[in-house]
């Protein structure tokens, strides 16, 4: 397991930490993400050969975030 901590701008309420950790905490491999508003960041713990940290991060471009 690998963990990793993305900073992403644009977050600004609840709905949008529901938005990510839904999003990728649904990608195979993936198996926990937390979003602090407050830091601006979004933890993941991942498996690297289930699921590449690029297509997390294109999980959370889709929601319209800048990681």
């Amino acid at each position: 397991m690998e963990k990793m901590t993305l900073n992403v701008k644009g977050m600004s309420c609840g709905h949008w930490v529901n938005s990510i950790e839904g999003s990728v905490g649904e990608l195979s491999g993936v198996t926990a993400v937390k979003v602090n508003l407050d830091l601006g960041t979004v933890s993941v713990e991942f498996n690297p050969n289930e699921v590449t940290l690029d297509r997390i991060k294109e999980t959370i471009d889709d929601q319209g975030y800048d990681v």
